[in-house]
């Protein structure tokens, strides 16, 4: 296992406060709706509205002290460029950002008023990870691969830190699953400190190389990306990330988009709380298999808000 809990207790030192202590509560209308006790962390009220901020603030953290490289660059579907950009200014180190022409323009503006350097190419997130991994080496940036940067998986497992602070320990902790950061550090973290607590991964039907990758215990590649989810969203799994997977989860689950979009809908009207899709997965892995999780008390990530009001209307409002 690449993680380790004692960094993840030190991690926190390095980490901007306002990424951390972030609220998590339960929504007794929301428990209603969904036949369970449900937990909610919220990774949305702080600069970049997602929860890539807890582990790039300990990659730039760490360069900052090293200064080895003039520069840091990733590619990202927006949560994680706008992360380290906001990152990167506080400790005056350059960020590039790649990312796919058809990234959310909203995500696109913001990594670039955060002050990063944003180039656009490819028709998913797989061409951008190749050219950054080339302007790492022509330009000798450091390249911060999300998930396979052990910093972003420890980064996010502060959230379970938090999560599981107090007496009460959930029977079941659902985490979106894209590239793995968050499942591995939130599920490795569930696994040392409450090992009673089921861990269930949810991907999209759109993008389900992970899971399938999970099922057969080996890298499964796909060919195609059709999911509203953007943000969790990947076609080749990085084969240390499944490894730390297969030993902290005990299910990844697939729900499609259709569901996705109930779940955004509900953490609305129930909870008050403004979604992007990868951050409904949880809710909607419950929406898919309502009789698996009833009567159990559950906590879920919610992950990220950064979704133009045009898109969530469309997709939490008129869909139903």
């Amino acid at each position: 296992m690449r993680l380790d809990l004692g960094r993840i207790r030190d991690a926190v030192n390095s980490i901007d406060p306002a990424f951390l202590r972030t609220p998590q509560f339960k929504s007794g209308p929301l428990d209603v709706a969904l036949g369970c006790s449900v937990t909610l962390k919220v990774e949305t009220l702080n600069p970049v509205r997602s929860f890539k901020g807890r582990g790039t603030e300990l990659v730039m953290s760490r360069l900052a002290s090293e200064r080895r490289y003039p520069s840091v660059v990733c590619a990202s579907a927006g949560n994680l460029g706008q992360a380290l950009a906001y990152s990167g200014s506080r400790r005056g180190i350059p960020v590039a950002v790649f990312a796919a022409a058809s990234a959310s323009a909203l995500k696109i503006e913001r990594m670039r008023s955060l002050g990063a350097t944003v180039h656009l190419d490819g028709d998913d997130i797989e061409r951008p990870r190749a050219l950054a991994r080339e302007f790492a080496q022509v330009e000798g940036a450091f390249l911060v691969e999300d998930s396979l940067n052990v910093d972003t998986c420890e980064g996010a497992a502060t959230i379970g830190l938090e999560l599981l602070a107090g007496a009460e320990r959930p029977d079941v902790l659902i985490i979106a699953l894209g590239g793995g950061a968050l499942a591995t550090g939130v599920g490795y973290v569930a696994g040392e400190l409450s090992p009673s607590t089921k861990v269930v991964a949810v991907q999209p039907t759109g993008a389900p190389a992970m899971a399938l990758s999970w099922r057969k215990r080996t890298v499964v590649n796909t060919d195609a990306i059709d999911t509203i989810a953007d943000g969790v969203a990947g076609r080749h799994p990085i084969p240390e990330v499944l490894d730390d997977l297969l030993k902290v989860v005990d299910d990844v689950v697939l729900v499609d988009d259709d569901l996705i979009k109930r779940g955004m809908r509900l953490l609305f009207e129930r909870a008050g709380l403004v979604v992007e899709p990868s951050a409904a997965l949880g809710v909607a892995a419950i929406l898919g298999n309502p009789e698996r999780f009833a009567g159990l008390s559950v906590a879920t990530v919610v992950c990220g808000s950064n979704v133009t009001a045009s898109d969530f209307r469309a997709w939490a409002m008129d869909s139903r």
